[in-house]
């Protein structure tokens, strides 16, 4: 169970190297007024739910405690970074402030992960 579990944490952490490696690449775009969310923003973040999902029943199954608080959380996080990615994932421009809030709430998120113990 622990080299699955150890599996999911793998694919967790790369969708969330796509999400933020999305953002960051768009940097630039943003001061120019031209960011816009890539299709490696949308998998990363559908990525992330999975595999998060997927953690949370494989620990549990594993009899290993769940801060359920932390996970709510997190799943809250989660749910608005991709509600706005797919609602804007369309668009030629997107707002500054709707994508500086999904890399915002995505470094957010990485910290509720590692320092929330």
């Amino acid at each position: 169970m622990d080299v699955l579990i150890n599996v999911f944490v793998a694919l967790h952490i790369i969708g969330i190297a796509s999400l933020l490696g999305g953002f960051l690449t768009q940097m630039k775009a943003v001061g120019e007024g031209t960011a816009r969310f890539g299709p490696a923003m949308l998998h990363g973040a559908l990525t992330m739910l999975v595999t998060g999902i997927a953690l949370v029943g494989l620990n549990q199954a594993d009899d290993q405690s769940v801060n359920n608080v932390k996970i709510g959380i997190k799943l809250a996080l989660l749910v608005v970074i991709l509600a706005l990615v797919y609602v804007k994932r369309d668009e030629e421009k997107v707002d500054k402030g709707a994508f500086m809030a999904v890399g915002g709430l995505t470094t957010v998120n990485i910290f509720l992960a590692t320092v929330w113990t």
